[in-house]
């Protein structure tokens, strides 16, 4: 297993992988740490969390360098991850206890209520990019609950992977209650298969997703999955487009482009298109591109070269069907994964538009009207986030009501927050992250009734 830095394309450190029998033997002692971590009073529990927590703000910038280093998010956003995987830490030492009490429930019966139990080990498969927040945004909520979670994360983020387990060592965590586990795809599937887990939460492409939730539903495993997302930010007439375009070249280059949640398609009312076209370009242009490091920077890399022959395709086969290159469609001839932050018209029927694009590329659909708008916008496989801009806020408002996804954010871009579920519907995937819904992802809501 190799951690390459994508900005100049060298080796970082190469890591020696488990082989399943191996890795078998890790998810056992984890498996044997939850008959003790069920136990553990809520309160020391909660303790060890909070220390997490601290430890994530004190060694932001350390973690964000190994972020940078193997992915090439940019620095300030790298630290920005690592601070709000604390803030979890505090939503859920602040509220878990209450979310996870008892529920009476009056049925007649001498007593009957709802209470929450921990299943066991959960698998965490997750994503090289958000390494940190991904990771720590399905564990928290799962250890917390009396689970035990075992790790197998992206191949190309090794070095996050084995700091990750460090961080819940050096916090005082029993061993094994979170554990890493450098294996392959293949490996991780074998565990499924096995009676080692008792859920899987697989953050990741539908590809992955298909294929887990095919070994999951065979061996009848709790799952929780958040795959990909096309999500449209639509602009109306009456919109601030200083203001849209502004938020919506963040929303679609954070994290170098590659976010499920990050604006890809932007579909504009008619009226305002020219003044849109114009603002969106000059703003793309004005991107400070290069090494991630470099606190100067707004763009680094794309993770993995690959990503960047992806990418460079889908942007070939997009104007092959007619779409009108407005700003960017290539590679920096520089060392490393780059590519221009890129803007693309297209008419509603290019089939780039039924297709997730992971990088700086944005996709741009003209509408007659608003109905035009929500059929453009509905018009996807996916269905995790979407924003819709506009000055009257109630109008704007009534419209994502009609938005066909998990999230929709008004006059404000598409972003996780510990208090909210975070999720999709249709393709994007299956239950809900974060919340109080989320917590319960990975517990036995149980049912006791006492009738005298």
């Amino acid at each position: 297993m190799k951690s390459v830095n994508p900005a100049t394309g060298e080796i970082i450190q190469e890591y020696k992988t488990l082989s399943s029998e191996e890795a078998f033997e890790e998810v056992k002692k984890s498996r044997k740490a939850f008959e003790q971590w069920k136990n553990e009073p809520f309160n020391e529990r909660l303790k060890f969390v909070k220390k997490v927590g601290e430890l994530l703000r004190k060694n932001s910038r350390k973690y964000a360098e190994t972020m940078t280093s193997e992915m090439g998010k940019p620095i300030k956003q790298a630290i920005a991850e690592a601070e709000k995987c604390a803030w979890v830490c505090d939503y859920y030492c602040e509220n878990a206890e209450k979310f996870l009490k008892d529920e009476p429930v009056d049925t007649g019966a001498k007593k009957s209520y709802i209470t929450f139990h921990p299943l066991g080990v959960i698998l965490g498969i997750m994503p090289w990019n958000f390494p940190f927040w991904q990771v720590i945004r399905f564990a928290i909520p799962a250890i917390i609950a009396g689970n035990t979670c075992v790790l197998k994360h992206a191949s190309n983020v090794p070095g996050c992977a084995l700091e990750l387990e460090n961080l819940f060592r050096e916090s005082g965590f029993p061993n094994h209650v979170f554990k890493t586990l450098l294996v392959s795809g293949k490996v991780a599937s074998e565990i499924v298969e096995q009676d080692l887990v008792e859920g899987v939460s697989l953050t990741g492409s539908n590809a992955a997703g298909e294929k887990i939730g095919e070994v999951a539903g065979k061996h009848v495993k709790k799952l929780v999955l958040e795959l990909g997302g096309s999500d449209p930010f639509i602009v109306l007439k009456d919109a601030d487009l200083d203001f849209a375009c502004e938020f919506g070249v963040s929303a679609r280059l954070q994290n170098n482009g590659q976010s499920c949640i990050a604006a890809k398609r932007f579909i504009v009312h008619k009226e305002i298109a020219d003044n849109f076209r114009k603002k969106y370009v000059a703003l793309l242009k004005a991107q400070k591109i290069g090494d991630p490091i470099d606190e100067l920077v707004t763009l680094g890399p794309l993770a993995r070269e690959d990503l960047l022959i992806d990418l460079e395709n889908q942007v070939k086969q997009a104007i092959r069907h007619g779409g009108d290159l407005l700003t960017g469609g290539k590679k920096i001839q520089t060392k490393g994964y780059f590519y221009e932050p890129t803007l693309i018209e297209v008419k509603k029927d290019n089939p780039i538009l039924q297709q997730e694009l992971f990088g700086p590329v944005a996709l741009l659909v003209v509408c007659e009207n608003e109905e035009e708008m929500l059929e453009v916008a509905n018009n996807t496989e996916y269905g995790l986030g979407a924003s819709v801009w506009g000055r009257n806020s109630e109008h704007a408002e009534k419209f994502a009501q009609k938005v066909e996804a998990g999230m929709v954010f008004v006059n404000s871009i598409v972003k996780s927050d510990p208090r909210l579920p975070f999720g999709g519907i249709k393709k994007s995937g299956i239950g809900r992250e974060l919340s109080h819904y989320g917590l319960k992802e990975f517990v036995n809501i149980k049912t006791i009734v006492v009738t005298k």
